[in-house]
């Protein structure tokens, strides 16, 4: 029973932060439909109008300012690790990292894998740039901590939801709670040197060092805000410190969403905190003018250097290969393959953001010029239709987040469907140019997509039957109450839900309609379960007839999701331990890994593969595994203060965790098995 309580406490841990996002998020839109119903397109262009000149061009070189800042992170980040870098080569990869996790969110693995694919590059070995990944990070979260103290103290009232409900004292003792860990800190790198935290020792930076984290990233958190600031009208009371306070409150509700450069989020908590002070066009258009500015730009900037280093670093064999294959298929094979999923998965839940929003500033169309009859039932569609199309393309996201081919095939269906029904409304042409840009975008990558969701892991079983019943009915339900909404200025689902103006049995049908209708969704779209052959006669066979070489003492064999490459594995502890890279067809090679992965989850454990090649080892990266060179006794090699070793074999793992773990069983499990794992690639 224990046991269980654990795996069920960790599997909902590992979706809390999903769960939190979708929170913040259907609060996001609540509280816009709420506040700024009224709020019009024309009424934010004449406000971008209005920005004066010199504010733009001060803001411009703000932002520079505050990347050309963060590229310090890196510097001391790989200085602390202890592989100092070239100040040219961090800066490409400090900008490459933040640009891109700053817009695709998830900044812990966007922008560990961009380090992870140029500082392997230049020498520095995986705990090495662990240490710079934690670094960089950590030395964020010391400026918001430094900052959010100083507000919390000298205007507390300026922290949107709260401030004007929790008596002044509470939040002076979370401010000093703030300036307690940021002394903490400098006092434990000063005194002790190194922590042990979760059974694992860290070395803490030097106290000089410690003290410039924290003195770099709060000038860091503050230009950021600054770029904000410039862009905004002057307003009476509304002073830098105030603004401030607003901007590290909405910031951090953006990064708990864990969603895509914390849209919505960010936006909504700015326009509530911001609205004692100016009217909404003007929020709205300094918000529009800092997302160009922070994150548009760049990402394009950091995407074509990225890429273009991508192409530079495969050389004359890359371009050889590509000239061979059709032009997308080509597009799809310059990417990296983790970018594309989480580009397509950003691209795709903002496409559905924006859908689900299309009401809140856009005013309601007339069409009638096209057909009276059309015309009246566009008017009862109005923001209905764009609205469920959009909660879909947010559990298509969710989809494409796991790498599920049918995920990629509903996507372009609903991307088709939403860029069709907005292209007949004349004011919308460019809500149907962003998504049909999406589906350029998502069409040359149905590579990466390649696990079968649960409908189709087998024989149709009852259960999903049943879910497809469910879809059905809550599909027919909508049907029939959409005529009933056609009353209101908008009509999106969720304004239908929370209006007062109908009755409460057709917002309670399509509350329950929507919810259940996602709910089996999700049901249909999730991975399926990972089955494994048992390791015995048949399962040696296939390995061998896959090209594998015979290994002694596994527990099964997981298959790729064609069933035409193989992987044996043995539990060790807590750890899933693959034996060796897997065999088999180069094309079902990498979906075995991911597979593998997977039924490590299932099973409540570490995936990690002993004995892998080195063509693989970006795959591997992907999962958030660490390469360790192995010897010719199949052991880590000591980690070098100087370039990676370079290994034939290597022990891929989570190094923090499950290593100690591993190795004393690694001279067991070379004992009991032959010399070579697998065949070689």
């Amino acid at each position: 029973m224990v046991a269980n309580g654990r795996t069920a406490f960790k599997s909902w841990a590992r979706h809390a932060p999903a769960a939190l996002g979708v929170v913040l998020l259907v609060g996001a839109i609540y509280v816009v439909q709420r506040e700024f119903r009224h709020l019009r397109l024309k009424d934010i262009g004449e406000a971008l109008s209005a920005i004066p000149t010199h504010a733009l061009v001060f803001a411009f070189t703000s932002t520079i300012l505050s990347y050309f800042i963060l590229t310090f992170y890196d510097r001391l980040g790989t200085i602390y690790a202890g592989h100092k870098v070239s100040y040219g080569r961090v800066a490409f990869a400090s900008f490459c990292a933040y640009a891109l996790s700053h817009n695709l969110g998830f900044a812990a693995i966007s922008g560990a894998a961009v380090r992870y694919r140029l500082y392997a590059h230049w020498g520095l070995t995986p705990l090495q740039i662990g240490k710079t990944v934690a670094f960089c990070s950590l030395t964020f979260a010391l400026g918001g901590m430094v900052l959010g103290g100083a507000i919390l103290f000298a205007e507390p009232r300026a922290i949107p939801f709260f401030g004007q409900h929790l008596p002044a004292i509470a939040m002076w003792g979370v401010g000093a709670a703030l300036w307690a860990i940021v002394l903490g800190y400098v006092t434990l790198a000063r005194v002790f040197g190194r922590v042990r935290v979760f059974g694992h020792d860290i070395e803490l930076p030097g106290w000089r060092m410690a003290i410039v984290q924290v003195l770099l990233a709060t000038v860091d958190v503050a230009v950021t805000a600054t770029i904000f600031f410039a862009l905004l009208p002057h307003a009476p009371g509304l002073t830098w410190l105030i603004f401030l306070g607003v901007y590290v409150s909405c910031y951090t509700a953006g990064l708990a969403a864990n969603l895509p450069g914390g849209i919505g989020v960010f936006d909504t908590a700015m326009l509530f905190g911001l609205s004692p002070y100016m009217s909404a066009p003007h929020i709205i258009g300094a918000i529009l003018v800092f997302r160009l500015y922070y994150y548009v730009i760049p990402l394009f900037l950091a995407g074509s250097l990225f890429a273009g280093n991508e192409i530079l670093l495969r050389g004359g064999g890359l371009l050889r290969h590509v000239n061979r294959l059709p032009p997308v298929q080509a597009i799809g094979r310059w990417s990296e393959p983790d970018f594309a999923v989480t580009a397509a998965t950003g691209a795709v839940g903002l496409c559905g953001v924006l859908l689900l929003c299309l009401g809140v500033l856009l005013p309601q169309v007339d069409f009638t010029w096209i057909d009276p009859d059309f015309g009246d039932f566009a008017r009862q569609a109005g923001q209905f239709v764009p609205s469920l199309i959009g909660a879909g393309l947010v559990m298509m996201a969710l989809g494409l987040s796991h790498r599920v081919n049918l995920a990629w095939g509903l996507t372009i269906f609903l991307l088709v469907l939403g860029a069709a029904f907005t292209a007949t409304q004349d004011n919308r042409l460019w809500v149907a140019g962003i998504l049909v840009l999406t589906i350029l975008l998502l069409a040359p990558f149905r590579a990466c997509f390649y696990r079968h969701p649960h409908l189709m892991s087998g024989p149709l079983q009852p259960g999903s039957a049943l879910t497809l019943a469910v879809l059905g009915f809550c599909l027919f339900s909508l049907a029939i109450t959409r005529p009933r909404t056609r009353l209101l200025e908008n009509n999106a689902f969720w304004a239908v839900i929370i209006s007062r103006d109908l009755p409460n049995t057709v917002r309670l049908t399509v509350a329950i309609a929507v919810l259940l209708g996602l709910a089996a969704i999700w049901l249909l779209l999730r991975p399926g379960r990972v089955h494994y052959l048992p390791w015995d006669g048949n399962a040696r066979q296939l390995l061998q007839a896959m090209g594998g070489r015979l290994v002694q003492a596994a527990d099964g064999v997981v298959l790729g999701e064609s069933a035409r490459a193989a992987i044996p594995f043995r539990r060790c502890g807590r750890v899933l331990l693959g034996l060796g890279d897997p065999v088999g067809d180069e094309t079902d090679r990498i979906s075995a890994i991911w597979r593998l992965r997977d039924l490590a989850q299932q099973e409540g454990l570490d995936a990690a593969v002993w004995h892998a090649g080195p063509d693989l080892l970006k795959v591997y990266g992907d999962l958030g595994l660490t390469a360790l060179p192995l010897g010719r006794d199949g052991l880590p090699l000591p980690e070098s203060d100087g370039d990676t070793p370079v290994a034939e074999q290597y022990l891929v793992c989570k190094a923090e965790r499950d290593l100690n773990l591993l190795l004393p069983v690694l001279p067991k499990l070379a004992q009991g098995l032959r010399p070579a794992v697998a065949a070689a690639v």
